[in-house]
């Protein structure tokens, strides 16, 4: 009777600990990577390491996605090659787990490392590999590599030639490149995904496939379409483009009481129609002065920083001739090379050294809720004053105005070249954020005010807004089950116009059992 209650007791204790362990999706997982991918084991971080928080922070880069309640990942993998890479698709999908593609880690609505269903983050960051062909002006670039390590990496290979990505050094070349990238060679260039010429992707079949072997439509589609919805890329090959030996930069300030209203009114017409080589952004703050004549001591204050692809002395002339009002002289104008520009337009002091592109986590990471539209009109100056008003709603220097002016080279390339379809007829992308460092409600509600009362002025049917700056406030797919296409299209158009059916049937052919989604992913919808 002992021997058979033990051996009882045994299977008991045996089908328990097989039932717990079918229960567990993160040592299912784990079991499953081990076994298609025996050398992946230091690569993968899960909430027993020690260095698990460390690793998921490393690149979160909206801290309102940092607090303790979101949804962490049941497992982190930094894998280091393509065969991984397959496995932890092979074992995500086996075990019925959402996976998240991050790069840079800059989704502002932390889409590439948050999910309310189990999920796995699959981190790019040890992909950043950077080949020059000096003899063709092309280069491979790895998906993890960042806008500042991208551009340390062509000014080390030469001093004449320059890439029109992004802004800020820390922001991943993966998800600039998969929503279309902009940065202050746009009017010269166009988009970063313009000059893309070939990649490398793993489906969600565990194929490696280049641009002959996907085809144009599903290459068409990762450029521009989104991070997120079509495959893993691993690799960009790109076009590397001439930049003068000298280029010039300049950033000067103006406020309500310099006459900033008239100025920014001027600005909107003028910074789209200037010569394809100067590009001048123009970024607004309220602030404290005791130059204000407010009672609360309250004014705006803008930032114009510009790029001329020239001479100090070109430069200014074309600003004598058709924005004097801006005000700017030799002396605040600065040649460098462009690898420094790009230093400067990072945030850094004009003359740090290059390396500090090369350090992702010296750049602040602020808790933001952001929005974005365009403008094809001007807007007037009574809505311009209306917009100061709301500005000083909130604390000082806790929102922020950022206006990128088009034209130039983005007048002359089709809406459906890529899926990025605002070119011609555009003049300014308007972004704007507040930071929700505290009072979290009322500030997220601030942006949406901010929104309806800028319906009047900005594009409409559909109102726009760049796939790079998502916004979930516009709508989302379903988390589990399918989406309908008018469900989809309340966001999806607004980001890529008529250029959103073409994605939807790309999907519904490469992916039609939806495995790369998020809340915002392309869905797999027969139209």
């Amino acid at each position: 009777m002992k021997i058979a209650a033990i051996t009882c007791f045994t299977y008991l204790l045996l089908l328990l600990l097989t039932f717990s362990s079918a229960q567990d999706p993160t040592q299912n997982f784990l079991q499953c990577l081990n076994r298609h991918s025996h050398d992946i084991s230091e690569f993968v971080y899960t909430r027993k390491n020690t260095t698990y928080s460390e690793t998921l922070l490393y690149s979160i880069n909206n801290l309102r996605f940092a607090k303790p309640d979101t949804p962490k990942p049941l497992v982190i993998i930094r894998a280091v090659s393509e065969s991984q890479i397959q496995s932890v698709i092979y074992c995500s999908k086996k075990h019925h787990l959402d996976m998240r593609i991050r790069s840079g880690g800059h989704s502002f609505e932390g889409l590439s490392y948050v999910s309310p269903l189990p999920f796995v983050i699959l981190d790019l960051v040890n992909f950043k590999s950077f080949s020059a062909d000096t003899k063709t002006n092309t280069a491979w670039i790895g998906s993890g590599l960042t806008n500042g390590e991208l551009y340390y990496k062509i000014g080390e290979t030469s001093d004449r030639l320059g890439f029109p990505s992004g802004l800020f050094a820390n922001v991943g070349v993966g998800g600039i490149l998969s929503g279309g990238g902009y940065g202050m060679m746009m009017r010269k260039y166009g988009l970063a995904a313009d000059h893309v010429i070939d990649a490398r992707l793993i489906d969600s079949n565990g194929r490696i496939l280049d641009r002959k072997a996907m085809g144009e439509d599903w290459f068409w589609a990762i450029r521009g379409g989104g991070g997120g919805s079509f495959g893993v890329v691993i690799s960009w090959k790109v076009r590397l483009l001439p930049v003068p030996k000298t280029v010039t930069v300049y950033k000067v300030y103006r406020t309500v009481e310099q006459n900033l209203t008239s100025i920014f009114h001027k600005y909107q017409s003028v910074a789209p129609k200037l010569p394809k080589e100067l590009v001048i952004k123009a970024d607004g703050q309220s602030i404290v002065s005791n130059i204000s004549q407010r009672a609360d001591n309250r004014t705006m204050i803008f930032l114009f920083e510009a790029l001329y692809l020239g001479s100090a002395d070109k430069m200014l002339s074309v600003m004598q001739g058709q924005f004097p009002e801006l005000g700017v002289v030799r002396e605040d104008c600065f040649e460098v090379s462009w690898l420094q520009a790009m230093v400067y337009f990072s945030g850094f002091e004009l003359f740090t050294p290059p390396e500090i592109l090369l350090n992702i986590t010296v750049l602040p990471r602020p808790a933001f809720k952001s929005n974005n539209d365009y403008t094809q009109v001007p807007i007037p100056v009574e809505g311009l004053e209306g917009l100061w008003d709301l500005m000083y709603k909130l604390p000082p220097l806790k929102a922020t105005l950022q206006f990128t002016p088009y034209g130039g080279r983005m007048d002359e390339i089709s809406e459906s070249a890529l899926p990025f379809p605002y070119r011609a007829g555009t003049l300014l992308k308007f972004n704007r954020y507040a930071e929700t460092d505290t009072d979290e409600a009322e500030r997220m509600e601030w942006v949406k005010t901010l929104a309806r009362y800028l319906t009047p002025y900005v594009t409409k049917n559909p109102r726009s807004a760049y796939v790079n700056y998502v916004d979930l406030s516009m709508g989302t797919n379903n988390l589990k089950g399918t989406t309908s296409y008018q469900q989809a299209s309340r966001w999806g158009k607004r980001y890529f116009k008529n250029n959103f059916d073409r994605l939807v049937n790309i999907k519904s052919a490469v992916d039609p059992d939806n495995f790369f989604r998020h809340e915002q992913s392309i869905p797999p919808i027969r139209i």
